[in-house]
């Protein structure tokens, strides 16, 4: 079973994630890990917090000359910022409780229900753990998992499609995708769709408020077969649905064409299958965004998740203080205005450790040597059926 954990506050020491189920004789690239990180920390819109951390990975354990061995891996990465706040973070010293104490909730964060729920009278103990800052762990266990799949072919991509009321009208093609989102300021592969969501941003930031929107993840060259109909907890749709919600400010999840299957007909919406000599089995549309019945067809995936603007407004909302219950303006911690194009990258690394999970459970997860067998001898049954990737 692949499987993670993360631990850490936005303020502490670091942050900490131990990944278990990596197969053994992966060798893993550094550079492309801490890569993925510095890509989740870019982005028009980010605040002063990506001035003070340039995050890095130091894998503490389970790999051995840069090749896995099979056992867990623990992975580690600093909070350069934890210098300005070791005396009211240190987790074994005394700390200054009072002069960072948040009272006063901020609508739409876990403030106020997690200080009730775990009989807190200071919401710091609520945010520290809460905050995105958590998203940069799933990021490096993301790019751990991808540097599996790359051995199989299997390649991931993500954009942003749309900054509030600004939005792509066309769809692009992974390659493009894939070459052009990384060279845009807001991962925007159109160029004048891009400008105007800067301008979306700018007026944003000017009036003190927040920006959502929409972002696109696709995977290509994912084998048909991952994930199961046989029940509920099997199907891989599920699971990516749950892993996407998971993430910090991800309101919706949408795949292939979504929400839109219900304002159509089956004609319209169905990819039909069709059998040609040098195609083999096959079909000419992907509306469904390559999963049926829960399972991955073989075609691209392609997954549209909504984050909501930042709950931290410049701008306070209307709160209360939850220790006097007076009404108050909500606490402003460091903020951003928009985070979507930094939410495109997580979501990529996101789904590439579901991928994985998937992947490992259908072929096997004890060395990549064996998973390579079990592999190519399923794509050569798939073959013999007349089943043909393109």
């Amino acid at each position: 079973m692949l499987r993670y954990i993360t631990s850490g506050e936005s303020h502490g020491k670091c942050l900490t994630s131990i990944i278990e189920g990596i197969p053994a004789n992966v060798e893993l690239n550094i550079d492309e890990i801490n890569s993925e990180l510095k890509k989740r920390q870019c982005g028009y819109g980010r605040g002063g917090r990506m001035k003070i951390e340039s995050d890095t990975i130091d894998i503490l354990s389970g790999v051995r000359g840069k090749k896995t061995l099979g056992g867990p891996i623990a992975i580690k990465i600093n909070n350069k910022d934890y210098e300005n706040w070791t005396k009211y973070m240190n987790p074994m010293e005394e700390i200054d409780r009072e002069s960072k104490k948040v009272n006063n909730v901020r609508p739409g964060h876990a403030d106020l229900v997690g200080s009730l729920k775990y009989d807190f009278d200071d919401a710091r103990n609520v945010l520290e753990r809460s905050s995105a800052r958590e998203t940069a762990s799933r990021v490096a266990i993301g790019a751990i998992s991808k540097q599996v799949l790359k051995e199989f072919g299997i390649d991931f991509a993500s954009h942003v499609v749309q900054i509030g009321n600004v939005k792509i009208e066309k769809d692009y093609e992974f390659d493009y995708i894939k070459e052009n989102a990384d060279i845009s300021e807001v991962r925007c592969v159109d160029k004048n769709v891009e400008e105007l969501m800067i301008e979306e941003i700018d007026n944003t930031k000017e009036n003190k408020d927040t920006v959502g929107g929409i972002i696109e993840v696709r995977v290509k060259n994912v084998p048909l077969g991952l994930g199961s109909y046989v029940h509920f907890d099997r199907k891989i749709d599920a699971h990516l649905a749950m892993h996407l919600m998971g993430t910090q400010a991800i309101k919706g999840v949408e795949i292939g064409v979504g929400f839109d299957v219900g304002n159509s007909r089956g004609s319209e919406i169905m990819d039909e299958i069709y059998y040609e000599q040098n195609k083999g089995i096959h079909r000419k549309s992907n509306k469904l965004g390559g999963i049926e019945g829960g399972m991955t067809t073989g075609d691209e995936i392609v997954i549209r998740c909504a984050m909501k603007p930042i709950p931290t407004l410049y701008k306070p909302l209307n709160s209360i203080n939850m220790n006097t219950l007076e009404n108050y303006k909500a606490t402003v911690e460091r903020s951003d205005t928009c985070a979507v194009p930094a939410c495109s990258v997580v979501c990529e690394n996101v789904v590439a450790f579901v991928i994985l999970k998937f992947f490992l459970e259908k072929f096997g997860h004890d060395s990549i040597e064996q998973i390579k067998e079990n592999y190519n001898s399923y794509i050569c049954r798939l073959g013999d059926r007349g089943w043909k990737r393109i």
